[in-house]
């Protein structure tokens, strides 16, 4: 039998989502040093557009008349274009034509992609921010000038379309977009649906994003299966999820899901964020005198992390969205894997619950009504305020609809 561990790490007992598909096992082992658990489950795949016509095409343009101004958005997507044009035998005079055009980079990355072509970019916003950009030219003036625009990548209804170039056409800029690359579903699905899934029914503390359309097609891939309006639900009251910068963010953030997203747009950063903030959000509680945390997949009991069955934590979720209040044997019956019409189920399942917890006066029976966890009134109180401003990790069973892919 496995001995409980102590919960020394800030993370620990904490179960992270992770759907990057660059960089996803630096990232999870920044995570795992930290205590945690993760789930991986890339949500895009990047397409090699060596091949592409439209981009060759807009290169050969690019080549023949070199725009004044040519903004770098993402490190990968300039890397990819340099690489592309190598492979149609291009780059050289792709060099030729970008060294003659001012370089502008949104970012770190960008502006490490421009000098590994052996390029210099002009200018780069402090704030790595488009927004930063597009001020920084309009300031200047761009009536008459020829832009290339490297784009993010495709957009979808969920991904936002970027209004950078019809902003520039609007001041009467010549605006030429640059497809780098475009990204589309894994060609294996079963992943991200166990993804979801997990959001769905709370197994996850956290989910993270590094890119836009990571979260787009996690939404469209949840819209297929039925189960777009819980995964919602649950990131807004139980699941954070977790944003690498404000573009990534902005998907969600315009279907009302609120995020948190670290103050610098890098790997290190979000890890470090994560491991703020999951802990901040999932405050203890005291409970039958022993100090009581509810996590996605555990239970951490005086500072021990107590591996806890489904069965149990189902049960531990419901009564920890309700501290101190009775609930009946039948709500709790409601809240097991597979339901039931026996409340014995519960009886057998609590008994395995404090079992687990090594604590059993954490829950109390409460004759003839059902049980509740044994918090102080006083705290519950208090501590509603504070669930109330924050994200909470963990509410009430969101129930899947009848129909859906689960």
């Amino acid at each position: 039998m496995t001995q409980p561990a102590e919960a020394t790490e800030p993370l620990a007992g904490f179960t992270v989502g992770i759907t990057a598909s660059r960089r996803a096992e630096e990232f999870a082992t920044l995570l795992v040093r930290r205590g945690a658990s993760v789930m991986h489950a890339p949500a895009i795949r990047i397409i090699p557009l060596a091949d592409d016509a439209e981009l060759e095409r807009v290169t050969e343009a690019i080549i023949a008349a070199p725009p004044e101004i040519t903004i770098a958005t993402t490190g990968i997507g300039f890397r990819g274009w340099i690489e592309a044009a190598e492979g149609w035998g291009q780059a050289e005079n792709l060099g030729r034509a970008l060294a003659s055009s001012r370089l502008l980079a949104r970012g770190p990355k960008a502006k490490g992609a421009i000098r590994a072509a052996d390029l210099r970019e002009e200018w780069s916003p402090a704030s790595e921010c488009s927004a930063e950009v597009l001020e920084h030219l309009l300031r200047e003036g761009v009536d008459g000038k020829r832009i290339a625009v490297q784009l993010h990548g495709a957009t979808t209804e969920w991904e936002p379309v970027p209004d950078f170039c019809e902003v520039l056409r609007e001041a009467g800029a010549d605006v030429v977009p640059v497809p780098v690359y475009r990204w589309t579903a894994p060609d294996d699905g079963a992943p991200m649906d166990r993804m979801i899934e997990a959001v769905v029914v709370g197994d996850l503390d956290a989910i993270s994003f590094t890119s836009a359309p990571a979260v787009a097609s996690l939404l469209m891939r949840a819209d297929e299966n039925g189960v777009l309006e819980p995964l919602l639900q649950s990131m807004r009251t139980r699941v954070l999820p977790v944003c690498v910068g404000p573009v990534t963010a902005a998907p969600l953030e315009q279907l009302k899901v609120p995020t948190t997203q670290p103050a610098r747009a890098r790997l290190g950063a979000l890890a470090r964020h994560i491991a703020e903030e999951l802990p901040r959000r999932c405050a203890p509680m005291d409970a039958g005198g022993h100090s009581l945390s509810v996590r996605s997949r555990c239970v951490v009991v005086d500072g021990v992390v107590r591996s806890v069955s489904p069965a149990g934590m189902a049960l531990m979720k419901t009564l920890a969205a309700r501290p101190g209040r009775v609930v009946s044997r039948d709500e709790l019956l409601a809240a097991l894997p597979g339901g039931g019409d026996d409340t014995h189920a519960v009886e057998t399942a609590m008994t395995r619950l404090r079992s687990s917890l090594g604590a059993p006066k954490v829950i109390h029976t409460v004759v003839k009504r059902g049980y509740r966890l044994a918090v102080d009134p006083v705290e519950v109180t208090e501590k509603s305020a504070e669930a109330e401003a924050a994200t909470v990790s963990h509410a009430s069973p969101i129930r899947i609809p009848e129909g859906s892919k689960y």
